[in-house]
């Protein structure tokens, strides 16, 4: 699973470079989880801060990293760093979005903390899909197992990335996909959602084919999430957004 967590921060890493030009700067991690994008950032000798609303995976997956990260509501600690005019190369926003009762709010915010130049990265479910409808609409699943209040609050597609950055300041810059492990729900003895036990073998599946590709070089692995997000697959999708000029 490490393997894959840091393969995934690393293609993300490589694309941030592409269109920031920074291999040094400052980062700051919304949402920071386990605080693997920040170790991996401080590897690379950037200076890095987190924000989550609780410590539980720093301290048991990277406790390191914990005097880097301020622990408590998003909201409060941002107006803090906007008051003290704090500026970000990267501000990254892993699986955050949907979470958000107002997420348009929170990208105008983010935008006041980006530095000149810098990649605002959101990666998102990508929910309600093509994919996940033709599911429903053909009987292959019961329900519309995505939509999870209220744990998630928004919902997003390729789409609606491209409307929200323009309608909150931003440049969609770039749109990629990662595995898309729903289409094992097109078939009876892979779909994991009717037969739970499937789950361990597709999650493995996913693993090993983005650990395959990663051998490949990566402008043509990027090539194909960045299509397979156009075509509406995969299980996430991850935009980079960057400030408008004024």
């Amino acid at each position: 699973g490490l393997k894959y967590i840091k393969l995934k921060i690393k293609q993300h890493s490589y694309l941030i470079e592409k269109l920031t030009k920074k291999t040094k700067g400052k980062l700051l991690d919304v949402g920071c989880g386990e605080g693997f994008t920040l170790k991996y950032y401080v590897e690379k000798q950037w200076q890095v801060r987190g924000i989550d609303f609780s410590k539980a995976g720093l301290e048991q997956q990277n406790p390191d990293m914990l005097d880097y990260v301020d622990i408590g509501n998003f909201y409060d600690i941002l107006s803090q760093y906007q008051g003290n005019n704090n500026q970000y190369d990267i501000i990254w926003l892993n699986n955050v979005l949907e979470h958000v009762l107002d997420p348009v709010n929170l990208l105008i915010d983010l935008k006041k903390l980006i530095s000149e130049g810098g990649v605002l990265v959101v990666t998102i479910p990508n929910d309600c899909s093509d994919l996940q409808e033709h599911c429903f609409n053909n009987n292959m699943i019961p329900d519309r197992f995505w939509i999870a209040p209220p744990d998630h609050i928004s919902y997003f597609s390729y789409e609606s990335l491209h409307s929200i950055a323009k309608h909150t300041g931003w440049s969609c810059e770039e749109i990629i996909a990662d595995f898309p492990i729903d289409l094992y729900l097109l078939h009876s003895k892979s779909n994991y959602i009717v037969d739970k036990s499937c789950g361990p073998a597709a999650h493995r599946a996913r693993i090993q084919t983005e650990l395959l590709l990663s051998g490949r070089n990566i402008d043509d692995v990027i090539n194909y999430y960045r299509t397979m997000a156009k075509v509406g697959l995969g299980r996430n999708l991850t935009a980079f957004f960057k400030p408008k000029s004024l």
